[in-house]
């Protein structure tokens, strides 16, 4: 026993003096591109007015792109965009069309509030608690079978026990 305590004792110290060192350097082979995308999407839901479109490309620092959408008062907003690395971010808007003159909120009439008269409250009286008679508790009789045990009978062994065991899946016992 002593002899395996030692020899894990003696791979930790061992494994411990070992200096970390790794084994390989991951090397790229090429220098990371500058990133290029282009993209583009459009909703156009009759339903509940959304209207919209956005399309952009990116070629390394140099964006452009441009978005439109119908405003809620009816006027149809464009935003054209480009942005580099000299000039920064560069926004056109324009917008086309007339607002759409919405109906003036109805008038909300409302009747003044109607005079209300109170009346003085009627006069309360109060009488005595009324006296509660209690009868006498319910009697129980005695019970209709009585049970009887048969007694235990005793075992008994022809030699006295010398030896005991018992085992189960967690413990062991034995004497």
């Amino acid at each position: 026993m002593a002899a395996k305590f030692i020899f894990v004792l003696s791979l930790a110290v061992a494994a411990s003096a070992v200096p970390l060192v790794p084994v390989a350097k991951i090397a790229y082979a090429e220098p990371e591109a500058p990133a290029h995308y282009e993209f583009q999407y459009s909703v156009h839901d009759e339903h509940t007015g959304d209207i919209k479109q956005q399309q952009e490309a990116r070629a390394g620092d140099d964006v452009h792109g441009s978005y439109s959408l119908v405003q809620p008062d009816g006027v149809h907003r464009i935003v054209e965009y480009t942005s580099d690395k000299v000039n920064g971010f560069n926004a056109i808007v324009r917008y086309e069309g007339h607002p759409i003159p919405q109906p003036a909120p109805a008038k909300i009439a409302y009747a003044a509030p109607a005079k209300i008269a109170y009346a003085s409250p009627a006069k309360i009286t109060y009488a005595a608690p009324t006296k509660i008679a209690y009868s006498s508790p319910i009697a129980f009789s005695a019970p209709v079978a009585k049970v009887a045990y048969a007694p235990v009978t005793k075992v008994a062994y022809a030699q006295p026990l010398t030896q005991v065991s018992f085992s189960s899946p967690v413990i062991s016992y034995h004497h």
